[in-house]
């Protein structure tokens, strides 16, 4: 069972590792992974060994808060406020407030140094136990208004699960307290005032309410992509009572149900899914699809709901509501994607979840080691605090999750879902596309393009064939009804037995006796029909890229009808630009090895695998993984999802069947192959930003923790002071955020 909860109370990456960690011991958990930027838990367990009370009790004794995701959330529901963002409002008032107490504190504590001016009865010379009790007076509210960090700091620490708070909550409690204690002494030893740390245990809980805040705020813009797409639905819709009368009324678009109809005017947002049953209009899918011109959209077409309705009137009878709706499925999509880990994010996991109690015992040390060697307590209790302050692996925490937002944020404004941050990682590993022929390379739109015979004349050969064809569904069954029904051939003949055979063609009796095979080589073969005196014209029309169909009447081969589908026009272009990425293309062709070679050379692919029945292609995409490739399978059909599953990294081109789509890791909702190479380089640009953003979390943690140990002070360089360290730790977060949102402008043309 796959289960989704919502976690409270994480603050760093030691956050999240802790209840990864506590939940995975569980037995029965397969997996658990923590998105520290969206504060959910993705896990799957087996429900007859542990239940979710055992979860969520083993999350709550680890000190954090958990609940089950809301799961019959609709679009609309999605649309209000969260308390993310009353959140946001409630940090920016205290923060103002601190900030605004921080410089007073920093004026009281050393405006002296710089001659500033200072009542007399607070002057630290005349009235030093005066001076003292303002700056206790001013800390306070700052303590207070920052108390949650020390409350979780604790809290975590009774759980023996320390995080980023924790380093807080130990710091500034030495801090304050130690100054507490000296500011009873100083009425007997004036000279302690060097040795207070007020200012300290404020300017750090500013510093990290200043950088948590800025954090936030950038971690939301992450989530600009989902926030576009609901923003997509409009509230209401005019429900049409009478279409006859064109009578209306405006409805609330939680009351509109499957089959109801609705009115959409021009300029106005499809409502939901449905089919145009009067009306034409164009419609602009580019925030669902990415495409840039509008569609056309006749009666009988389907539409989209959240696409613009651009020009004229359309009535549509709704198909599909709630969470049934593309804009629904789109948007789960996304959020799936973003709350699922990148393989890369497991290096820092692994170091988050001792990096904090590492600390710890090297804050401690550096303390002990400067006090032996002859330090005072205060100058030990400076390097303890700094190195607390400054380790804080909050940039480690959210250097991959991020990202992996950002990317598929990007990914879906271009019509690209990307079904995890797996998945996208992956995709950059790849060294082999297979691309599928039909429906992936070409069109899927075949028409006949001639038809050769015996003896018989075309349009008996027609009228046969489009007899048998009818009561099949495959797409170039489609080719000669539709060529039948052009030119208006009208038949007595009907079929009574009938068989369809999976990459061969169709073996079919006729109410007047005969026998008719329609299909390829291997049908023939099977069947010992002599098929020689037609090879030069079967080489003939394969040369040419066109699909020949061999039609056998009664054991005797008396025609072909051959077929085409034209190629896409971006095709070429997209196999070029993924061939200069190193990456080689490969061709997946049911057709003969001819007709396949032809198709394969309009479009410049250099290898290709004809003659693959449905069945075989996964096999095909197992053969080149044995050969230690990585491999990406593009494909829009039923019979291409075990290929997409079987591949590293599935794509299902965009007008594919629902069943492919299900399978893929990618979706497409463009039906254009320049996308597979657009998700290529995304995913190159994303896994790059992860990079840029581990190394900084690691390179910061790596050179701030040896100066704010005093390593520099002790050949003569500078100490660290504390403020400065809990800057700079806060200023590491919103590096790492604000880099991955660099993403967003990044061209994946």
């Amino acid at each position: 069972m796959k289960e989704v909860y919502e976690i409270e109370g994480m603050s760093c990456a030691a956050c999240s590792s802790a209840v990864e960690r506590v939940t995975r011991k569980l037995e029965g958990v397969e997996t658990s992974d923590v998105n520290l930027t969206t504060n959910k838990m993705t896990i799957e367990y087996d429900e007859n060994i542990v239940k979710p009370a055992l979860i969520m009790e083993k999350v709550e004794k680890a000190g954090f808060g958990i609940k089950k995701e809301e799961k019959d959330k609709t679009v609309k529901q999605t649309k209000e406020i969260d308390s993310e963002e009353q959140e946001e409002i409630n940090v920016k008032r205290g923060l103002i407030v601190s900030i605004i107490l921080a410089i007073l504190l920093m004026y009281v504590s050393m405006g002296h140094m710089i001659k500033l001016p200072i009542f007399s009865i607070f002057n630290k010379m005349t009235h030093p136990s005066n001076w003292v009790l303002l700056q206790i007076l001013i800390t306070i509210p700052i303590m207070f208004i920052g108390k949650k960090y020390v409350i979780n700091g604790f809290k975590a620490l009774f759980h023996a699960n320390p995080n980023m708070d924790s380093l807080v909550a130990i710091s500034v409690t030495a801090s304050f307290s130690y100054s507490i204690v000296m500011a009873f002494l100083i009425q007997d030893y004036p000279s302690l005032t060097m040795t207070l740390y007020f200012d300290a245990a404020a300017m750090v809980l500013t510093f990290i309410s200043l950088g948590k805040y800025f954090e936030g705020k950038s971690k939301r813009k992450t989530k600009d992509a989902i926030k576009k797409l609901i923003e997509l639905t409009p509230d209401t819709a005019l429900l049409i009572k009478d279409i006859e009368s064109n009578d209306y009324i405006e409805v609330k678009i939680e009351k509109i149900k499957p089959s109801d109809i609705l009115l959409v005017k021009p300029g106005s947002k499809i409502p939901l899914d449905g089919i145009v049953i009067k009306g034409n209009s164009s419609v602009d899918q580019s925030m669902l699809t990415g495409e840039s011109l509008p569609i056309d959209k006749h009666i009988n077409d389907e539409v989209v709901g959240g696409s613009l309705n651009k020009e004229g009137i359309l009535y549509i009878k709704v198909s599909r509501v709630g969470e049934d709706t593309t804009l629904s499925k789109i948007i789960k999509f996304v959020e799936d994607a973003q709350g699922k880990k990148a393989p890369i994010s497991k290096v820092a996991d692994k170091v988050a979840g001792v990096f904090v109690p590492i600390v710890i015992v090297i804050a401690f040390a550096s303390a002990i080691i400067w006090l032996l060697v002859g330090k005072d307590i205060s100058f030990a209790l400076n390097i303890f605090t700094s190195v607390l302050v400054i380790a804080c692996p909050c940039a480690l925490g959210l250097a991959t999750p991020t990202a992996i937002m950002v990317g598929t944020g990007v990914g879906a404004n271009n019509g690209i879902l990307v079904r995890s941050g797996e998945a996208l990682e992956e995709i950059h590993n790849a060294n082999v596309v297979i691309l599928d022929k039909t429906g992936t390379i070409t069109e899927g739109n075949i028409k006949v393009t001639q038809i050769y015979s015996k003896n018989i004349e075309e349009n008996k050969i027609l009228e046969i064939a489009g007899i048998v064809e009818k009561v099949s569904e495959h797409p170039l069954s489609k080719a000669i009804v539709t060529k039948m029904e052009e030119l208006n051939i009208k038949s007595n003949l009907s079929v009574i037995d009938f068989n369809s055979i999976s990459g061969k063609g169709i073996v079919a009796h006729l109410n007047n006796g005969d026998t008719i095979l329609i299909g390829n080589n291997k049908l023939m073969n099977e069947n010992r029909i002599d098929i020689n005196e037609f090879n030069n014209k079967i080489s003939y029309f394969s040369n040419k890229g066109q699909t020949p169909m061999l039609i056998a009447i009664n054991g005797n081969i008396e025609a072909i009808i051959s077929v085409a589908d034209t190629i896409k026009k971006s095709s070429k272009q997209a196999i070029e630009k993924l061939k200069d990425q190193n990456l080689k293309v490969v061709m997946l062709s049911g057709d003969n090895i001819n007709t396949a070679k032809n198709i394969a050379k309009m479009v410049n692919i250099d290898f290709v695998e004809a003659d693959v029945l449905p069945t075989e292609k996964a096999q095909v995409v197992e053969k080149y993984q044995k050969e230690g490739n990585k491999v990406i399978m593009v494909g829009d059909g039923i019979n291409d999802a075990p290929a997409l599953v079987q591949a590293n990294v599935g794509f299902a081109i965009g007008n594919g069947s629902d069943i492919a789509i299900e399978s893929a890791d990618v979706v497409l909702m463009k039906n254009d192959l320049l996308d597979v190479y657009k998700t290529y380089k995304l995913s190159k640009l994303t896994i790059k930003n992860i990079k840029q953003n581990l190394f900084w979390a690691f390179f910061y943690n790596s050179l701030g923790i040896p100066i704010a140990a005093g390593l520099l002070f002790a050949f003569g360089g500078f100490l660290l002071n504390p403020m400065v360290g809990s800057f700079a730790m806060s200023l590491s977060s919103i590096f790492v955020v604000s880099n991955a949102l660099r993403l967003k402008y990044k061209k994946i043309d």
